[in-house]
């Protein structure tokens, strides 16, 4: 019976195989594991920037004279027609948790090596307004605190930071339209909950900085003892 059910089991996930194949969206190879999605090989062929490791790196030094950042770091370079770059297309625009989950484990990876970034008592994602995050289906910074996670245990705080305004994507803006922030898109709720607390704040892509920006300057309201900061990705100009 056991042998039965086994060979039952083994032909069901052929066939969900069959239908929904786990490959390598980079080079179409089979990845070693089915939740992966990049190969060993185009997974080692990532452009890790070693950031979360440098003091004063080249993240942390758009931020200079506009916030303060106890740290930040990025775990890769986004350039355009890279591997990187289909991540995140992967992940914001054909709802590929995968592809986010992902980056959230380098970057749990990068920080159980880098005591420049401890302590840290909350991940905070950056919020979507209501209206994409309904059409998305979720937050892609949130998935990819749920990747962090899974490598480096901290709780995850996605109630104090909300985005209360449509604002226009900044997909398409030049590097000085989206420095151009008048009004914050944010909202700081429950400020109590992150008083002299050591939070993360998490992003997909920083391009300018200018969201970031608006969103520590909001979580500051609540005085927090430190913010850091934790990217997928930085992007080269």
């Amino acid at each position: 019976m056991h042998c039965f059910k086994s060979i039952i089991i083994s032909y069901l996930k052929g066939l969900l195989h069959l239908f929904y194949p786990s490959i390598c969206l980079q080079c179409g190879d089979e990845p070693s594991a089915a939740r992966l999605v990049l190969c060993e090989k185009c997974f080692n062929a990532l452009p890790f920037t070693d950031f979360f490791l440098i003091d004063q790196n080249p993240l942390e030094k758009i931020f200079w004279g506009r916030i303060t950042l106890h740290h930040a770091g990025a775990a890769l370079f986004f350039t355009k027609d890279s591997i990187v770059q289909l991540l995140i297309y992967e992940l914001k625009y054909k709802k590929n948790k995968k592809a986010g989950w992902l980056l959230g484990n380098i970057i749990g990876h990068d920080l159980l090596k880098a005591t420049l970034f401890h302590p840290i008592d909350f991940l905070v994602p950056i919020p979507l307004n209501k209206k994409r995050e309904r059409d998305r289906g979720f937050n892609q910074s949130l998935i990819i605190c749920e990747g962090i996670v899974e490598v480096f245990p901290l709780p995850i705080l996605n109630t104090v930071l909300v985005k209360h305004a449509k604002t226009k994507t900044q997909t398409n803006k030049d590097r000085v339209q989206r420095g151009q922030v008048a009004v914050s898109p944010f909202l700081l709720k429950f400020p109590y909950l992150i008083f002299e607390k050591h939070l993360l704040l998490v992003d997909d892509v920083v391009t300018t900085g200018a969201t970031v920006e608006a969103a520590c300057k909001c979580l500051s309201l609540g005085k927090p003892k430190s913010i850091q900061l934790a990217a997928g990705a930085y992007t080269l100009s």
